[in-house]
């Protein structure tokens, strides 16, 4: 039970009703009854508690007021705190967002890179496998070649030497005389000797030429030092004393410059020699002598050489490598540039092991191919040339 002041709006009216509130009671019949007993006061009592529950009213408001401004406080704080982390989660979100972004980028580009990498790899693969198989065509068929030359030279070891051919398997290296001689010989002994009467006179025979060789001991020990390991640098002393001796000499033109372009080629074993075409002349009524015989082709064409600078009879030219140019050569020239390349040809079959010769016979064979070589330095050479 308490006594309390209640204001009630009715018709826009204010009235005060001073009275004592009952709580609910149900009734019998399931009702709920609000009872009220006014009571009667008297007027100085009821000023005093009409004053009393007015402070109670104000006081009730005051702590409202300060209820409702605290919990104001406490949800601005609250809020502000709310906004602040939905701020850092803001924040957060957009940090994540940036590094997921540059994670996708730096994954694109690392599988674009991965993707190039493999292609460049791929292209790669597959140029060293061209370059493989057309090295391996290229091996097959310089084996076949030194198969070929090996083949050869095994005949020409059992048949003859280039020192010393032999002239019974090579039959265009005799005299005529001579070949005459053996084919009288060769039917029977009765033949050869009609035929020896029959002429009134005796074959003559070639001359025979006796050489005395003896081994120089410095040059043979050169070459024994390089035939053990032999190679074609220049800086050994086998080589050397070839090149300082013979090689260099031989290869002196009077055009420097070309000539030291013709000795790297000799040297890289890319110089190329071949003859040089003759030309018919156009049919006109001209002598035989101005034709340069009787079946009409121009005669040898005066050049000038392109390594001694003299007017000469070129009938061959000479090509440097892969260039096209070509140099027209005199006989002495050519000569000279052949002998070194017999000379540089031989040491490389050695090189190769195709040389299959007792250390000696070898030495002679080079000695043979310097004296070639000094030879034509002096001037000599063929008449085939």
């Amino acid at each position: 039970m308490w006594r309390g002041q209640a204001q009630f709006e009715e018709g826009g009216q204010k009235q005060q009703v001073v009275g004592q509130w009952k709580p609910l009671v149900p009734s019998k019949g399931g009702k709920e009854l609000l009872e009220s007993k006014p009571c009667c006061l008297d007027a100085g009592g009821g000023d005093e508690t009409q004053s009393t529950a007015q402070l109670n009213v104000s006081r009730l408001r005051s702590s409202s007021v300060e209820i409702r401004e605290k919990g104001s406080e406490f949800l601005k704080e609250e809020l502000h705190k709310a906004q602040k982390e939905l701020k850092l989660k803001d924040e957060e979100c957009e940090r994540l967002s940036k590094v997921r972004e540059q994670l996708e980028q730096e994954l694109e580009e690392l599988t674009a890179s991965l993707f190039e990498e493999a292609h460049k790899m791929v292209r790669e693969a597959n140029t060293k496998q061209a370059a493989s198989e057309k090295q391996l065509r290229e091996a097959r068929g310089k084996i076949d070649m030194l198969q070929a030359e090996v083949t050869a030279l095994k005949t020409l070891v059992i048949t003859s030497t280039p020192s010393s051919p032999n002239r019974e398997l090579h039959p265009q290296l005799q005299s005529p005389t001579k070949a005459v001689f053996r084919k009288g010989h060769g039917r029977n002994k009765s033949t050869s000797s009609a035929v020896g009467t029959a002429s009134g006179q005796s074959l003559p025979l070639e001359p025979v030429n006796h050489e005395y060789k003896e081994v120089d001991a410095i040059l043979f020990a050169e070459f024994q030092a390089w035939k053990e390991a032999p190679t074609l640098d220049k800086a050994c002393s086998f080589l050397e004393r070839i090149y300082r001796e013979d090689v260099e000499p031989c290869l002196d033109f009077t055009r420097h410059e070309l000539s030291e372009l013709v000795r790297a080629a000799v040297e890289q074993n890319m110089l190329t020699i071949e003859p040089v075409a003759s030309q018919v002349l156009p049919v006109v009524k001209v002598s035989a002598i101005e034709c340069g015989g009787p079946n009409g082709f121009r005669s040898q064409i005066v050049t000038k050489c392109a390594l001694s600078g003299l007017s000469r009879t070129c009938k061959h030219r000479i090509k440097l490598g892969d260039s096209g140019n070509y140099y027209c050569i005199s006989p002495s020239c050519r000569a000279r540039i052949t002998a070194v390349c017999n000379f540089f040809t031989y040491i490389r079959y050695i090189q190769q092991g195709l040389v299959r010769q007792d250390v000696e016979l070898m030495y002679w064979e080079i000695m043979r191919l310097r004296r070639e070589m000094s030879m034509a330095k002096l001037g000599f050479y063929p008449n085939e040339m």
